[in-house]
């Protein structure tokens, strides 16, 4: 029998087996590198330097959201099961990923208005408006607006689909009062909610879970809140009182829904304790 020689010994090797322990499954394989990387695609011409830092601060915008999603939805899931720890594990997550989503306002920030300019025309109608990902996590959060799906007509026949759903299924505030009324507490009317609130709140001792899990939610809400301020002023930054893209009023558009709450008793609580 002829023995092989080592160069073909080492060639079949390399046919068989990837990366450095002889694994098949490759970094690039399972994060789907290829695709991800190729689809950044600036549209200006002449290119504008600029153009590439805007959509991939975007696209991760969209990456981060999808996740939110997952944890908001899971959270929700188990709440209405009765749960209460593991459903604030995934809500603290998502505040941890908001923080991420400031912070990266800054990265915009580095890009002058002059330079935004160059290709700003080529967003039009693009707008974050459009945002269907954004708009699941305040529908799911509780803060459901019908009235969105009426006035944009740019959603994909799959986008309208997901929003109708998460209008029709139950919210993050709805999962939270249908655990409450599990364990005994009152929730048909405002008052009764408000006075089941604040029971919970003057014995956190034999209530402390629940009320951890609702002070979790208004740092979400908070911090979804501080995201739509800190993007108003990166918004008038760039663009001053300019309309947006996508028609709105811009800065004066963004501005009108910083005040917005996903959960309002929870914050209406803090006058009556």
């Amino acid at each position: 029998m002829t023995n092989p020689s080592p160069g073909n010994v080492a060639g079949n090797w390399q046919d068989t087996h990837f990366g450095e322990q002889g694994g098949r499954l490759t970094y690039g394989d399972y994060l789907q590198l290829a695709g991800l990387l190729d689809a950044q695609v600036p549209e200006s011409d002449p290119a504008a330097h600029d153009e590439l830092l805007f959509i991939t601060i975007h696209q991760v915008y969209e990456l981060w959201f999808k996740l939110i999603l997952h944890e908001l939805t899971d959270a929700r899931d188990r709440l209405l099961a009765g749960e209460t720890y593991l459903p604030r594990v995934r809500l603290e997550r998502c505040l941890s990923i908001q923080r991420v989503l400031v912070g990266q306002v800054d990265v915009i920030d580095t890009m002058t208005p002059q330079d935004f300019l160059r290709f700003r025309n080529k967003l039009s109608p693009a707008s974050g408006f459009q945002s269907a990902q954004f708009r699941e996590i305040e529908f799911l959060s509780g803060l459901k607006d019908p009235t969105y799906l009426q006035r944009f007509r740019g959603l994909s026949d799959a986008e309208q689909a997901r929003l109708n759903r998460r209008l029709e299924e139950p919210s993050l505030w709805e999962a939270f009062l249908a655990t409450l009324e599990k364990a005994g507490f009152a929730v048909a009317t405002k008052e009764d909610r408000i006075a089941s609130l604040l029971t919970i709140s003057r014995d956190r001792e034999h209530h402390g879970p629940f009320w951890d899990l609702a002070e979790t939610m208004v740092a979400h809400d908070q911090a979804w809140g501080m995201w739509r301020a800190r993007h108003v002023l990166m918004a008038e930054r760039q663009i001053g009182t300019k309309a947006g893209t996508g028609g709105s009023a811009g800065g004066a558009y963004l501005r009108s829904r910083v005040e917005l709450r996903f959960y309002p008793e929870l914050w209406e609580l803090r006058s009556h304790m």
